[in-house]
């Protein structure tokens, strides 16, 4: 079949760039399409839609039920959001909060935290929305008080008293603000319903009038994985030009009003900026799913995915390959998911190719033709978007041409060649770190990623680019041997689906190069011992070493040599750590903490001494 004929329809804006290359290898690639005029600010979109489509669904949530539970829809519409964030944006200007004295949220998605959002984006005030992890999950909490000390807020919104109290107790100062959505606490606090009481005036009006496209709307702040988190500075010039770019990119995305159902953390880049944001410049409507692909609650995900059919869906590979799964013998789920669905869209890992032609027999079952699976490659500081594939035939390592506006330098860093940014949706640099940022330009100033690409067809530039690491990664032998770590690591992740969920490379300054797996849940499918089992247990149980086994044998046969050959392999039952950076909100693993928290298990690996080590047969 053709390539029109075997997917839904969808256009594509950059289709082509123009590539100059200095003497010294150096390439500046950007798209032939200009970037078209945009908003200088977000709020005015926000209101646009309020004005001509006020009755419209901007946000909703499942109602929360005291058994834990989710019961039927809560909607917030366009009018009342921008009721909400008036009256909420003059209280908060009433307590003298500013660039200096800003917001910290810590609250999953919910429609308070859209509200609260809303209302600094409408009065100038900058917001910080923090990984609910870091005050839930922590131990000792000191992601969370880098973060305040750094930001030094004026008012900390928090969700709830009982999941967020120890950690407000622990590291927010007595003088700062404290709103609380639920619950009571052993300290002064206003409770948010008191603030949607409050009756605006025209403050509002100048304080939204005095802000522009320099304005910062909000901080986000990096994982962390080998130092504590940077806040990097995120303006509405930075919002507003990303989301022309992505529309610049992905047409779909205005041809009608989108319709969203997600889960994906709004503290992180790609659900609070790249997702919300497209929200609300083509005044769409995001359904909060409180689902997430984990065991436990992806159920959720899939409930949600019946009921509302989105137009476009964004996810995560683990999440993706759950509903591969569910779609094949749930028809309702694949009717209302594939009904109306123009794009999915998937970030955060490599997406392995069985995933890929499952989610495919299943649209092909449905509708007799395949749904494109868009991907590409940004930052945080990138606003994210920075580069998109333009075809529906994607291969798992595709990034695509960069974004209308978008310049990308392409510089030979050894045997790798890194991509760094520039253009009106590059971040000006991280919040009160200046030697950080001037670390993260080079004296073009372009921004360093840290990300390593190769030209998909080098003689033909507008076939994109392709994914080849991280420049931090990859690592030398004691040989002196150069291992490319992305590459050996979806290799890995691709022979072993759908039982892996990552591979961290090891072999720094050793004789061969091993690999400590992080496993599925579907793992347990190896083993005959029942759900309750302890991971540790069914990871040592003997049918599942024998399949990991098989695996280490076939990629050896596959190998060319000791930079790819994985000589060691170990499997991992203690689950990434939150403190140590080791995974982010989103699930994705960070190869360079696991290396550093887990040093005694990578030397362990190499001389011999770890426990349930494989080698090659």
């Amino acid at each position: 079949m053709s390539a029109t004929a075997r997917y839904r329809d969808m256009r594509y804006g950059v289709t082509s760039v123009q590539v100059q290359t200095r003497n010294d290898g150096v390439q500046y690639v950007q798209a032939d399409l200009p970037l078209a005029a945009h908003p200088h600010r977000m709020t005015d979109k926000l209101l646009h839609w309020a004005r001509v489509t006020p009755e419209r669904i901007c946000l909703a949530r499942r109602k929360r039920l005291p058994d834990g539970a989710t019961g039927e829809w809560e909607h917030l519409t366009y009018a009342q959001a921008v009721t909400a964030a008036r009256r909420i944006g003059q209280a908060l200007l009433q307590r003298h909060l500013s660039v200096d004295r800003p917001v910290v949220i810590l609250s999953e998605n919910s429609l308070e935290h859209g509200m609260m959002a809303l209302a600094c984006m409408m009065v100038g005030i900058a917001y910080c929305p923090v990984s609910p992890a870091y005050a839930t999950l922590s131990k000792d909490f000191d992601k969370l008080k880098h973060i305040l000390h750094t930001l030094t807020p004026g008012l900390v919104m928090a969700a709830d008293a009982q999941r967020y109290g120890p950690a407000i107790e622990a590291c927010v100062p007595k003088d700062v603000d404290v709103v609380l959505v639920n619950g009571e606490l052993n300290r002064s606090h206003t409770r948010f319903s008191d603030l949607l009481q409050t009756n605006d005036t025209a403050a509002v009006d100048a304080a939204m009038q005095a802000t522009g496209p320099d304005t910062v709307v909000k901080f986000l702040f990096t994982s962390g994985s080998t130092n504590l988190p940077k806040g990097v500075i995120n303006t509405h010039r930075m919002w507003c030009a990303n989301q022309q770019q992505m529309w610049q990119s992905m047409p779909v995305l205005g041809e009608a009003p989108p319709v969203l159902v997600d889960w994906l953390p709004w503290n992180h880049t790609f659900g609070g900026n790249h997702n919300v944001g497209l929200v609300l410049f083509h005044g769409g409507s995001l359904y909060i799913d409180d689902g997430k692909p984990v065991p436990a609650l992806m159920p959720e995900t899939l409930r949600n995915l019946r009921e509302i059919a989105p137009t476009v869906y964004f996810n995560v590979p683990t999440g993706l390959e759950a509903i591969a799964n569910a779609m094949h013998n749930d028809d309702q789920l694949r009717r209302n998911l594939l009904s109306q669905v123009r794009m999915f869209f998937y970030s955060g890992a490599a997406l392995a190719q069985p995933i890929w032609d499952s989610l495919h027999a299943a649209q092909e079952r449905e509708l007799g033709q395949r749904i494109v699976m868009g991907t590409g490659l940004g930052m945080t500081e990138t606003g994210p978007f920075g580069i998109f594939v333009p075809r529906p035939e994607v291969e798992s390592g595709d990034l695509g041409l960069p974004a209308a506006g978008l310049q990308l330098k392409l510089v030979p860093i050894g045997d790798k060649v890194e991509v760094r940014y520039k253009g009106p949706n590059v971040t000006p640099g991280y919040w009160r770190a200046p030697q950080a940022t001037a670390e993260a330009f080079d004296e073009e100033g372009f921004l360093k990623s840290g990300d390593a690409v190769v030209w998909r067809n080098p003689s033909n530039p507008n076939e994109g680019l392709r994914f080849d690491g991280r420049i931090a990664e990859d690592f030398k032998l004691a040989t002196g041997t150069f291992v490319s770590v992305g590459p050996l690591r979806a290799r890995i992740i691709a022979a072993g689906a759908p039982y892996v969920q990552d591979a961290v490379i090891t072999g720094l300054n050793m004789n061969e190069v091993g690999a400590m797996l992080f496993t599925t849940p579907r793992v347990r499918e190896l083993s005959p011992l029942p759900p309750h089992a302890s991971l540790a247990d069914t990871l040592q149980h003997p049918q599942v070493m024998s399949f990991f086994q098989g695996l280490l044998d076939a990629l050896a046969t596959q190998s060319t040599g000791s930079a790819n050959r994985v000589a060691r392999m170990v499997l991992l039952s203690e689950p990434p750590s939150i403190d140590s950076g080791e995974v982010t909100d989103k699930g994705s693993i960070n190869q360079r903490a696991v290396l550093k928290h887990r040093a005694a298990l990578v030397q362990a690996v190499h001389d011999g001494s770890a426990a349930n080590l494989l080698t090659p047969h």
